[in-house]
């Protein structure tokens, strides 16, 4: 009877962990009210040129990501003021889960638990309202080697982990990145290559139908890159260089 009990008491929990995390999943794409994203700076390599890169982050610094997406969102006919809403967190001075090498699935989904709990854990005591998106943004010295592929957004529990450069010529290709990994969080998927980050053509161009089809003046948000040939591309230098392509926007609901 006791055994009974529990496993009862154990599926209620998930059940309700489950539900809570459709609504919200549902919820962040209706498009019917503003999103909350918080970003919290970390000092990845514990250099003294991030630390005071951090130190001097204002909110503004990441005003152009709600200006992409109230402009996407008005391309795709969703009129909604002010559609996103980033606020700059407190930094955070403890590291996320690592992903182990070569990770297989239960690996995957094992991080995937570790970084939900953390992410939850190192917020808690400046977030007395929660956020609808968490991204942290681990912030390296200029002369760090950083690929796209090292960020990661995870759409169960809305967390985004981004590596970026603590360097404000920068600032822009930042910026790109917090918004395709911020896009992951509501359900938009890769679109390149993930061995070569190459965008793949039609949905991961910005302009599929232009011809020559190569090269692209704008990147397609989730492609990652503007695509310069068919095997060369390179990271936008900011969102006014990005847009939401067709296929992005019917994954984050801005099309019926």
């Amino acid at each position: 009877m006791f055994k009974t009990i529990r496993i009862s008491i154990l599926l209620f929990i998930l059940l309700f962990v489950a539900v809570n995390a459709w609504l919200t999943q549902s919820r962040s794409t209706d498009w019917n009210n503003s999103l909350w994203i918080k970003i919290y700076p970390i000092n990845a390599d514990g250099s003294d040129a991030s630390q005071r890169y951090i130190a001097a982050l204002e909110t503004a610094h990441f005003a152009d990501i709600e200006s992409f997406i109230a402009r996407e969102a008005t391309r795709f006919g969703k009129i909604i003021n002010r559609p996103l809403r980033v606020e700059l967190g407190v930094p955070v001075t403890e590291q996320p889960p690592a992903m182990p090498p070569n990770p297989g699935r239960l690996d995957v989904m094992l991080w995937s638990l570790k970084m939900r709990w953390w992410a939850s854990s190192v917020t808690d005591a400046q977030d007395s309202i929660e956020p609808d998106v968490r991204i942290f943004v681990r912030y390296h010295q200029p002369d760090s080697l950083l690929l796209l592929e090292n960020s990661v957004g995870l759409q169960k529990g809305m967390v985004g982990i981004v590596n970026a450069y603590a360097d404000h010529r920068q600032r822009g290709s930042n910026n790109v990145i917090i918004a395709h990994e911020f896009l992951h969080t509501l359900g938009a998927t890769d679109k390149y290559e993930p061995g070569n980050g190459q965008p793949v053509a039609p949905d991961g161009l910005a302009d599929p139908d232009r011809k020559p089809l190569y090269p692209q003046v704008h990147a397609e948000i989730m492609g990652g890159r503007i695509a310069l040939a068919e095997d060369d591309a390179v990271v936008p230098k900011s969102l006014e260089y990005a847009v939401i392509g067709a296929l992005t926007a019917s994954e984050i609901r801005l099309t019926d």
